[in-house]
Parts: structure tokens; sequence; C-alpha cells
């Protein structure tokens, strides 16, 4: 791997003026003048979700590319303040240069190195901190405050858990959660036998809820775990369909009792290959 060179601010410099001309009224792509805060936020969000596929899959050429359109989101972003006079590209590194030393005093202050887990609780005391610093004097504090409303909501689901287990207001053993899986599980079939929509949307909202705590106190990473899901079915499906045009067959002109023997043998086939 080649070191990093020496003009790395020049390029940054070269990314900034080409997202300059790209915005410039007069000159630039009449695309990218018409953008604004509101209309970028799906791309930087997409953007984000595809340099984790990058990841996942391991295709370390896509991850470079991936991590520059996610660059390109900062300085885009960054651009449209400019010239609203909020801030600058400047502004921001220097934000997260401040944040970065003022949460890590032990590698660049004189506190003592901590072990992983300490690090974490120093971590989230800081960022309490910081929050309650932030925050409208004249407003009480909530330990929920902050957890962005925008965050898709298995992760949100996950942020709010682990504060409210700051202040202990948490299950004490996993055998606790797997009961209140089963206890929202059931209520939730008890309003499908009601008949009542509501009520059903509701309880189904409160099982992931419980999932999503079950996954958390297991320590599984619950996002990364329904990616290999998503996977593992893509794959199964594939296959399926993969053998059943072997036979002349298409999944939209079969029974759903021949769909379920094409998706075992499916199964079987992949479990084969995958022992292999």
């Amino acid at each position: 791997m080649k070191p990093q060179s020496s003009d790395t601010a020049g390029r940054i410099a070269g990314l900034l003026e080409i997202m300059r001309q790209l915005r410039d009224p007069q000159t630039g792509c009449p695309w990218d003048i018409k953008q604004d805060f509101h209309s970028i936020a799906p791309c930087t969000l997409e953007e984000a979700y595809e340099v984790v596929d990058a990841i996942d899959r391991q295709d370390w050429n896509e991850l470079k590319l991936e991590l520059g359109d996610l660059l390109l989101q900062t300085v885009y972003h960054c651009q449209i303040a400019c010239e609203m006079n909020l801030f600058s590209f400047n502004d921001v590194v220097n934000a997260i240069c401040q944040k970065m030393i003022r949460r890590h005093p032990h590698v660049f202050g004189s506190e003592a190195r901590p072990s992983v887990s300490q690090q974490i609780e120093n971590w989230e005391q800081a960022k309490a901190h910081e929050r309650q610093a932030n925050s409208d004097p004249s407003a009480p504090a909530g330990m929920l405050d902050g957890v962005a409303l925008s965050l898709p909501a298995l992760t949100r689901a996950i942020k709010l858990q682990k504060r409210a287990a700051k202040v202990k207001f948490d299950w004490t053993s996993l055998p606790d959660v797997i009961g209140k899986v089963s206890e929202e599980l059931n209520e939730m079939a008890n309003e499908i036998e009601a008949g009542d929509r509501a009520k059903i949307f509701e309880e189904f909202g409160d099982l992931l809820f419980s999932l999503v705590n079950f996954a958390r106190h297991a320590d599984i990473d619950a996002e990364a775990a329904l990616r290999l899901a998503n996977n593992k079915f893509v794959k199964r499906f594939a296959m399926m369909e993969r053998e059943m045009s072997k036979d002349g067959l298409s999944s939209s002109d079969v029974d759903t009792g021949t769909l379920e023997r094409y998706w075992e043998r499916s199964k079987n086939l992949l479990g084969k290959a995958d022992s292999a």
C-alpha cells in the first residue's frame, strides 16, 4: 500500500473547489444548484449505507470509491452552509478535531489509559456533558434527549435502550428479556385474534423493540444480523428460481406447495455448498 501523499490538503482544496464550481449560480450544474440540505440528506444516508455494504462484501476497491462518495456529501453540505454564512468546511474539521482531542484525554492528555469498557463509559459521560452544555439551560435535560428522530428505527431503538440502561432502567438478565419477547408476542397474537388493526400495529412495534433489547443483552449487532438474514433470503430465493428454471418452471405460475419444495431444495443445496 502506498503511503498517503503529502499533498492531502491540496487535494481536499481541489474537491472543495469542484463543489464550489458545481454550485456556482451562473456556470454551475443546474441539478447541483437546485439542491439544499433536505434534498441532499437522503443521498448522504444512502452513501453511508453503501460504505457499509462494501465493507460487508469485503470489496476494498469499492470501499475506496464509496468513501469518496461519502466525503463528497460532507463537502456538499459544507458548501451549502458556506453559501448561507452558517459554517465552512474548515469549521467542521476544527470541530471534529477538538471533539476527538477532548474525548481522548488518555491519548492527548495526561490521564491514564483506560480499559475498553471504561473508555466506552467515559465516552458516554463526555457525550452527556456535551449535550447538557449545548442544551437550553431553562429546560430540564432528559436522559433520552439528543437521540435523533431521523435515525433508522432499529438504530434509534438501540440508542434509546442504552441511554435508559445508564440509569438502570433495564432488564437484569437475558432470560428476563426472553420472557418480555414472549409476552409481547402473545399480546400481538391476542390482538390479531381480536382483529384490531391499530392494536396489532402497536403490539408489532413493541415486539420489535423487545427483540432489539434481546439482541443488545445477547451482545448481537441487530442491524448486522438483519442484514445477514436479508442476504441469506436473497441467496436462497435466487437459488430456488434457478432450480425451478432448470425444470421449466417459474415462481409466478406454481402453487405454494411447489414453492415450498423448491425452497427446501435451495436451502439444502446452499447448505452443502457452504460446508464444502
